[in-house]
């Protein structure tokens, strides 16, 4: 009986955790038999444990993927890095990434280096997830770093994984030079004043025209500054670019070379494109200047121009300096303003016409924009048209009318507003004279009686007419009398004799 009970007990336990019930219940239906719940509720609770939870089950799931990542986490030199000098690169890489990287390589390649030993070339095998490997490579400064602060290297990284899916990383170091030129003496004899060098450069330039056209010739002027710490001797301005005839001050044959430059556009007049600016030291300027023309095909646009400073610095070391300025080229119209035909007189008070004609006198189209005409002493009638596009040689009339106010010389002022090949705008003005009169006044009488009395002719009688008849045939004057103030022509009337009868009977 009691075995019974046990057994039924500790199945109700069971049922109880199983479906969430407490075990408060199960222990009151022990309480009749004390000496078996003591020995029974221990035993079940010993050997039922509690089932996993979905929070331990979601933290050992697996990533979505891994892979090994190979970053740089440091870079250091050993040596002094100028010119014709040796130094070692160390390079600290680590494996950031999730996954073994297997077969790992390393290339280091540079434009003003050279490696050595290995050319460029290390392999640096498996590198585990979250671990460092160290690479060392040993370089020739074999580029000109004179003057130079950086040197950039350029590192690629190839490797794969377990699965042999191959990954590449390229990363751009900065090692920083000391420059100058390599002398055998240890890096540490190094003084830290820094290096002297000369440097020439162009601060200003400017055109005694502007602005230039084609078939222009102009004076450039130079403004050349030594910006460097030492001194430039036995300077040579090349106008259009080249080179100087010694290299690293063994004089060659040949002298300057000046000749290979660009001058299809702009060339010297007057004298060659090289000249001697002499002597400059640091810090000091010097005015050059050099005649040149724009050649006649040249058309609108901006060109650049080369320009090269050969000299010597303190070393005796040739250097050449190459600038570059850029000189604007404008194709602008050429127009000629005036009447197409003579005007007529003008007088004050009272409009006149005024035949305007504007013609293209350049060899190329012309866009021009509105024609204005103005006036001070007057009032100017259609006044303001488009002219348009013009072709070389065309022409384009405007008729106006032109009222003046007084008498005497009078100017009409002409303003053509266009673009030019820069898109700026600009305008053209030009000016015409001419001559104004007094007005002719008529006065006519008031009603006062002042000023002349016009008497109207009288109509003429038949009589009148016959005896105009007559005067015209005895050769006088038979014209109508005059308004007024003509005078009648008197005929002397003599008196005829009467027949004298024979005195003799």
């Amino acid at each position: 009986m009691l075995s019974i009970r046990k057994s039924l007990i500790t199945a109700g336990l069971l049922i109880a955790f199983l479906f969430g019930l407490t075990p408060v219940s199960v222990q009151g239906q022990a309480t009749d038999t004390p000496t078996a719940t003591d020995t029974s509720i221990p035993t079940a609770t010993n050997t039922i444990s509690p089932p996993p939870t979905a929070t331990s089950t979601a933290t050992t799931a697996p990533l979505p993927f891994v892979r090994p990542q190979m970053v740089v986490n440091a870079t250091t030199t050993k040596g002094t890095v100028q010119t014709n000098g040796e130094f070692k690169l160390n390079i600290n890489l680590e494996n950031a990434g999730t996954a073994t990287a297997y077969s790992t390589q390393a290339v280091l390649s540079s434009s003003d280096l050279v490696p050595l030993k290995n050319g460029g070339v290390s392999v640096l095998g498996t590198v585990g997830a979250g671990s460092n490997v160290g690479l060392a490579q040993n370089f020739l400064v074999s580029g000109q770093i004179y003057g130079q602060q950086i040197i950039v290297v350029d590192l690629t990284l190839t490797y794969y994984d377990d699965k042999g899916t191959s990954y590449s990383d390229k990363f751009t170091l900065s090692i920083i030079a000391s420059g100058g030129v390599y002398s055998g003496v240890a890096a540490a004899t190094a003084t830290p004043t820094g290096v002297k060098s000369s440097q020439l450069v162009i601060t200003g330039y400017s055109s005694n025209v502007d602005p230039l056209q084609p078939g222009e010739q102009f004076a450039l002027k130079l403004t050349v500054q030594n910006v460097g710490n030492a001194k430039a001797q036995r300077i040579t301005m090349i106008v259009g670019g080249g080179s100087s005839g010694t290299s690293g001050g063994t004089p060659q044959p040949g002298g300057v070379s000046a000749g290979s430059g660009d001058f299809a556009n702009f060339a010297p007049v007057g004298a060659s494109n090289v000249q001697s600016l002499g002597d400059l030291s640091a810090g000091d300027k010097v005015d050059a200047s050099q005649n040149l023309i724009v050649n006649v095909s040249t058309n609108p646009g901006a060109y650049p121009m080369k320009i090269t400073f050969s000299y010597l610095n303190d070393k005796n070391e040739v250097i050449n300096d190459e600038q570059v300025i850029t000189l604007l080229v404008y194709s602008l119209p050429s127009l000629d303003v005036s009447f197409y035909r003579p005007p007529d007189p003008f007088f004050a008070g009272q409009p006149g016409a005024l035949p305007i004609q504007v013609v293209n006198l350049g060899k190329r189209l012309s866009v021009l924009g509105n024609i204005k005409l103005e006036a001070r002493n007057g009032l100017i009638e259609n006044g303001t048209s488009l002219v348009g596009s013009l072709d070389a040689g065309g022409y384009f009339t405007l008729d106006s009318f032109f009222t003046p106010d007084q008498s005497g010389a009078a100017t009409i002022n002409v303003t053509i507003d266009y673009v030019d090949d820069f898109n700026q705008p600009r305008t053209i003005t030009k000016t015409l004279e001419i001559e104004v009169t007094e007005a002719i006044i008529e006065e006519n009488p008031d009603s006062s009686g002042g000023g002349e009395e016009i008497v109207e002719p009288e109509q003429e009688t038949i009589w009148q007419k016959i005896r105009r008849f007559i005067l015209g045939l005895l050769g006088l004057d038979s014209s109508s009398p005059a308004s007024g103030d003509s005078v009648e022509p008197q005929i002397e009337e003599k008196p005829i004799p009467a027949p004298q009868g024979g005195k003799g009977g």
